[in-house]
């Protein structure tokens, strides 16, 4: 009697091919040298008793795990959600499995994740790193040697791969159709945990994306003769409703914000919500654009101006470079990923109201 499916060993499987076990684990683990026939004999033989790779067996004896460890911030986030959509059908044409693990934009949560991942011996890691003052568990994987790549943030002085998408020169040019429309007063709001709710040139974000989505904006309105005003660059919101409180105070307070940047499609979202609240009007009492470009962002009415990133292609980008990695070959260049500016409905002319004697919903 054949044995059942999940009993079936290597040994099984080298009893119906006529060959050694050893010739048996070499044509199903993918290392050593075999004959063709042999070959063609275990895989039949395989097929024919149902055999199913042990995958911890085989780490232990090839030290490899065919399996890849991605860490990101915020699984909630639609730009990490499409980019592991990117990555992971990637890995899987490649035949690697993928552990995600999130962490809510904690760094002890990440360095957390990281020792987790490599306790279960995966081959290489994708990381989005969270922002902290010093990043010792990545750099302690570049001295090892361990393949990595660096997704959507870098870490000053860290030699690693790293995929970023260029969104500093979209901002200018949103800040820059904002400026022209009349607008002097933005808002902008990110869930950024940096040390302060308030931007200030002395933060150094620059090297995250909430960075470069900054300085854009900081650079076009300096083009402009204007400057930028921390008191309404707000940082570290904490979920839709600080989100709601913040967009309150930005467009309820003595001198209201004209326009508003939210640095993601959830903040958006959010924000939306509460200027509906308000009974803010879009454009009409205020403009609202985001940086991402949700599928729902061109069915609101109106729809969103955003900026929008290749999301897909940064997570496929990404895989790419660890698999080249992990098999050894050259280091590829890191690709060039822009966003761009989709101009749509949400965008007006400046209220010259605003700011003087009438209140929000009049």
């Amino acid at each position: 009697m054949p044995p059942s499916r999940r009993d079936v060993t290597i040994a099984d499987v080298a009893r119906r091919a006529g060959v050694s076990r050893a010739q048996t684990a070499r044509a199903l683990g993918g290392y050593g040298a075999v004959s063709d026939a042999v070959h063609s004999r275990v895989v039949a033989a395989a097929e024919e008793l149902g055999y199913r790779a042990n995958g911890l067996a085989r780490s232990v004896s090839t030290g490899r795990s065919q399996s890849v460890g991605v860490v990101i911030g915020d699984v909630e986030n639609p730009f990490f959600g499409l980019s592991m959509r990117g990555m992971s059908d990637t890995f899987r044409e490649a035949g690697y499995d993928v552990l995600l693990m999130n962490t809510g934009e904690s760094a002890q949560l990440e360095v957390e994740a990281i020792r987790s991942l490599d306790r279960k011996r995966v081959d290489g890691f994708v990381v989005a790193p969270a922002i902290a003052g010093a990043w010792p568990h990545l750099e302690g994987l570049a001295a090892a040697g361990r393949p990595l790549v660096l997704f959507d943030r870098a870490v000053p002085g860290l030699d690693a791969s790293t995929v970023l998408v260029d969104v500093s020169r979209a901002s200018q040019q949103l800040t820059g159709t904002l400026v022209a429309a009349g607008h002097r007063r933005l808002g902008f709001v990110s869930t950024l945990r940096a040390g302060s709710s308030r931007w200030s040139p002395e933060l150094r974000i620059s090297h995250t994306p909430v960075g470069r989505r900054i300085d854009g904006m900081i650079a076009a309105l300096q083009e402009a003769g204007l400057e930028a005003d921390p008191e309404t660059i707000r940082l570290g919101a904490r979920g839709a409703d600080d989100v709601r409180r913040i967009v309150r105070d930005l467009a309820t307070r003595a001198e209201p914000v004209t326009a508003l940047l939210a640095s993601d499609s959830l903040i958006a979202a959010a924000a939306l919500e509460e200027l509906r609240e308000l009974g803010l009007s879009v454009p009409g009492d205020i403009s609202l654009a985001t940086f991402d470009d949700p599928p729902w962002a061109g069915l609101v009415s109106p729809p969103l101006t955003v900026v929008s990133q290749p999301v897909l292609d940064a997570g496929i980008a990404a895989a790419r470079l660890l698999l080249a990695q992990m098999r050894g070959e050259a280091p590829l260049p890191p690709p060039h990923l822009e966003a761009r500016l989709l101009e749509r409905g949400s965008i007006g002319p400046a209220p010259s109201w605003r700011g003087r004697d009438r209140a929000p919903g009049d």
